[in-house]
């Protein structure tokens, strides 16, 4: 019978050793580690975000179970001490690093996006993950509540975040978003809470469409308006000029788009705000709609993940957890074209959670053959 390597052995492929190494040397701090490796802790913690092991103690044990199946890719058991020094001391940007490397085998696994036109399309949105405020008291919000905040450009080509940061929970979502640098060409959705005159003016001279939702009793000036199609929601579709002095302040762009958009499923209107006058107006209003897609992104993660418990109280730890668990989405969004048609990364991630150790091929994991007729066995018989 010939070997096969293991689940989470095939998940590694993307990661090269030596890469690693040289950016683990890159990024250490203090005495030459020697009970165990950045190449240990990596492999720990990435385990326990596949497989939802819960405690120091767990991964600890489960690694133990696995001793002869974490040789064949260099890795070996940790103390559940030794591996919370290193999450401790050793800097969380080794694996801020190794996501940046990841994505860049990405360029390969882009697909269209569902609509017509060919620009990069990202959705940017912001979420808290939630912390103990007894414990991590740097991460407080306020009174009640302590959490880090989690910025991500989502890239709508391959539901793969691009664009990511960690920041502070108590920070604004502008502070982060503003820093993400979007290429040149691409178009920007977000909701209501990254509105900013004077970044819309700075994407615009970027040459970045956006699309967002237009705040209530916002002051403008119509200058022009468009022939609108009612059969498909379109109620107005405008040349509008913010003419309130806040946005005279903050430099807005001297032109944006205005269109009015009636939902019949949820039976509401939305107003939308872009700076994009070539799309269709019932495109600019589907556009906002496939915003969805980072919102289940941040399901899927806080779901399928380790997010709600961690295994340091650190900012470094807790941002060492963050980094792999994001690498482990990757890794798992890499070999999502062996899956099904219509199989979400979410669904990949419970199925790798029971199979992880199995010697199995991830084609015959992730696209099983539902024609391969099953043997039937005997039936047990009691003859009295």
């Amino acid at each position: 019978m010939s070997h096969q390597n293991t689940v989470f052995h095939q998940l590694l492929k993307p990661i090269l050793r030596p890469d690693f190494e040289r950016l683990a040397q890159e990024h250490h701090r203090g005495q030459k580690l020697r009970s165990a490796t950045r190449w240990d802790q990596f492999i720990a913690i990435l385990m326990s975000q596949l497989s939802c092991r819960q405690s120091l103690r767990d991964i600890q044990s489960n690694l133990e179970c696995q001793h002869e199946k974490l040789n064949h890719f260099g890795a070996k058991s940790i103390a559940r001490s030794t591996l919370a020094r290193i999450n401790q001391e050793q800097p969380a940007r080794l694996y801020q690093q190794l996501f940046t490397q990841l994505l860049q085998q990405c360029e390969n696994s882009k697909t269209a996006h569902q609509f017509r036109f060919k620009n990069p399309l990202y959705s940017l949105d912001a979420s808290h993950i939630d912390l103990s405020l007894s414990l991590c008291e740097w991460a407080k919000v306020h009174e009640s509540k302590a959490s880090i905040k989690l910025t991500v450009g989502l890239n709508h080509s391959n539901t793969i975040p691009e664009f990511v940061a960690l920041g502070d929970g108590i920070e604004n979502d502008m502070v982060q978003g503003r820093a993400l640098q979007f290429p040149a060409g691409s178009i920007l959705v977000f909701d209501k809470g990254y509105i900013d005159y004077q970044w819309f003016a700075q994407l615009t001279d970027q040459k970045i469409g956006f699309v967002t939702r237009l705040r209530p009793k916002t002051v403008y000036q119509v200058k022009s308006s468009r022939e609108v199609l009612a059969c498909k929601g379109i109620i107005t579709d405008e040349c509008i000029e913010l003419s309130s002095a806040h946005a005279k302040k903050r430099g807005a762009p001297k032109q944006l788009r205005r269109i009015e958009f009636y939902d019949a499923d949820k039976q509401r209107t939305f107003e939308f705000l872009s700076n994009n006058f070539h799309l269709a107006a019932s495109t600019i209003a589907a556009i906002y709609k496939d915003r969805w897609k980072v919102e289940l992104f941040f399901k899927a993660i806080k779901q399928n993940l380790k997010l709600k418990s961690f295994l340091g109280r650190s900012r470094n730890a807790i941002k060492t957890q963050i980094w792999i668990a994001l690498i482990a989405y990757l890794l798992v969004s890499f070999n999502r074209h062996l899956a099904r048609d219509g199989w979400s990364v979410q669904r990949l991630l419970r199925i790798i959670q029971v199979n992880l150790f199995e010697r199995k091929l991830l084609k015959s994991l992730f696209m099983p053959n539902k024609n391969r007729r099953k043997q039937e066995e005997p039936q047990l018989r009691l003859f009295l």
